[in-house]
């Protein structure tokens, strides 16, 4: 049995995007945001992801910008550490996700919260500057927030939001965008999930056009 089917993967991509930016409605994002959104929406497979999608003014180019200095992508899980594509990176930038450390099982038991945000103790020489992505954990997020509220001092120059799930993933999202000091690109309500955040940062990390 032969199928007949696109083989090509620069036609595929091409495709892709095309049908997306007839299907989509992106009148609301800038051309920078417009691109990143697209490959959101690719990553996940669904048009209407669009309307859930919010960024900060100039998020895109000041995020851009941070990256070409060389600033380092602190992730929540490995899941999303992994699935960033580093020969995309503008300046070798370094990738980080401290889930693994051998201290985080007694750090979680500790402050009696899940490993994900017991990681987070582990970022603090990390954070000033960087770029935070979240693809899985709303416990982490809340708790990011948390630990920024106690250190004025520290600033991510970015915060990705994009915690999948139905418990707290859509409540840890509203209260990064209620954090009016931070620049985020957020995902609202229940989506999300590792795949779309990867795509935002590797979309991020394209050359400024």
């Amino acid at each position: 049995m032969t199928f007949e089917y696109e083989r090509s993967p620069d036609k595929i991509y091409e495709q892709s995007f095309s049908i997306i930016r007839k299907e989509a409605d992106l009148s609301s994002f800038s051309d920078l945001e417009e691109k990143i959104a697209v490959r959101m929406i690719h990553a996940l497979g669904f048009i209407g992801l669009e309307k859930y999608i919010q960024f900060t003014p100039d998020f895109v180019g000041k995020v851009r910008d941070a990256l070409e200095r060389g600033a380092r992508i602190i992730c929540d899980t490995r899941m999303v550490s992994e699935g960033i594509t580093k020969a995309r990176l503008p300046a070798d930038n370094e990738i980080i996700c401290t889930l693994n450390d051998k201290s985080v099982p007694d750090i979680a038991k500790r402050i009696s919260n899940t490993r994900t945000a017991a990681a987070i103790h582990l970022w603090e020489d990390y954070i000033q500057d960087s770029l935070i992505v979240f693809g899985n954990a709303p416990t982490a997020l809340f708790y990011l927030l948390e630990f920024l509220g106690k250190r004025k001092n520290l600033k991510p120059v970015g915060i990705i939001g994009c915690p999948v799930g139905f418990v707290g993933a859509a409540e840890s999202k509203q209260a990064l965008i209620e954090v009016k000091t931070l620049n985020s690109l957020v995902v609202k309500g229940r989506l999300g999930g590792s795949a779309v955040a990867v795509a935002a940062v590797n979309a991020l990390a394209q050359e400024k056009e």
